[in-house]
């Protein structure tokens, strides 16, 4: 972390705005994914953390006024892939576009990496769900994984690092050539270490946030589904670890749900922000990906330090572990001796 944030404030300016390279035909179709509640209210109005804006000027895009984390919000485009999305197709059309002429490369808080990431990945499900990428926007796409791959960012780890790795993989498995060839691999070598770090012998995530865990789960799910859409391109032991991680971190969110089919609100989670666990289940259902169920008595997370006890209709789910990994400790709200 030390060495990567120096790497990170030292890092030249290289951009090479190159025309995007040809897109990999699909063999498969996208299946649906786990749907997010709306977030675009109307052109150029969103709303974000219980707070609406509208995006009427270039400066709005980075307006100093507005809180950071809304911006980051904005900078995703988790609408393009959000409920009832197709009824705003023009209004994405018109939202993306603006963005490309608004956010010139390497410039404000939309390129920093991970909302690089988050919306590298919302652009590719939204084209393989069959709305079509202009030119000018595939340029910006394949400028911004480029851009990525030279500011992976070694020096937060964790959830950050796998967003990264993800987006470089979506990226690589979207275009075809030599860059996207490079993009896949560093992706694939950084998620293969990852994986086998971040989700614990338990299942659960180790960062310990049911929240937190869940939009890894979906991480995981949306890279089966990709591997599916482009088949024998991922080795087979990785598309197999895929599918193994994901049946385990099903079994960890089923026990740490509670009987109304919501998370545990413990360590940093809130409802809204990740997929439901009903969403997440009915995703890997149609991925072939099914989970267990947890049953009555007590229920040990060995691992992540949860406890899970029912009687009845009487459901605990109690925090008797640590905080989190050493070097990231930034999810402790409501962490240890916690209960619900």
């Amino acid at each position: 972390q030390v060495l990567g944030r120096v790497a990170f404030r030292l890092r030249p300016v290289r951009l090479d705005k190159q025309p995007a390279p040809a897109c990999r035909p699909v063999v498969a179709p996208w299946s649906a994914d786990a749907w997010r509640s709306p977030s675009m209210l109307g052109p150029n109005s969103l709303r974000f953390l219980n707070e609406t804006h509208s995006i009427t000027s270039a400066t709005d895009w980075n307006n100093p006024d507005w809180d950071k984390l809304w911006l980051y919000n904005l900078h995703y485009f988790d609408d393009l892939n959000a409920s009832r999305s197709t009824l705003r197709r023009d209004l994405h059309h018109h939202l993306i576009a603006d963005w490309v002429k608004r956010n010139p490369p390497a410039t404000g808080v939309g390129w920093e990496p991970y909302p690089t990431s988050l919306r590298i990945v919302n652009w590719v499900k939204w084209s393989l769900r069959g709305n079509a990428l202009l030119d000018e926007e595939l340029n910006s796409l394949a400028l911004q994984a480029a851009w990525l791959s030279r500011n992976i960012e070694w020096h937060l780890l964790g959830n950050h690092l796998f967003s990264n790795g993800k987006a470089l993989v979506f990226a690589g498995m979207y275009f075809d050539g030599p860059a996207p060839r490079d993009w896949l691999q560093t992706g694939l070598d950084i998620l293969s270490r990852e994986i086998r770090e971040q989700v614990l012998a338990d299942g659960g995530h180790f960062e310990l946030s049911p929240m937190y865990h869940s939009l890894a789960l979906e991480d995981i799910l949306d890279l089966v589904n990709l591997s599916k859409a482009w088949p024998g391109r991922l080795n087979q032991e990785f598309a197999a670890m895929l599918v193994e991680t994901a049946e385990q971190m099903l079994d960890w969110l089923d026990v740490m749900s509670h009987p109304d089919g919501e998370i545990a609100l413990l360590n940093d989670s809130a409802f809204g922000v990740a997929p439901s666990p009903v969403e997440l289940i009915e995703y890997a259902s149609r991925l072939g990906i099914n989970p267990g169920s947890s049953g009555a008595g007590v229920q040990w997370l060995e691992e992540s330090g949860y406890v899970r006890g029912r009687i009845g209709s009487a459901v605990l789910i109690a925090d008797i572990g640590k905080i989190g990994p050493d070097y990231l400790p930034a999810h402790a709200h409501a962490d240890t001796l916690s209960f619900e």
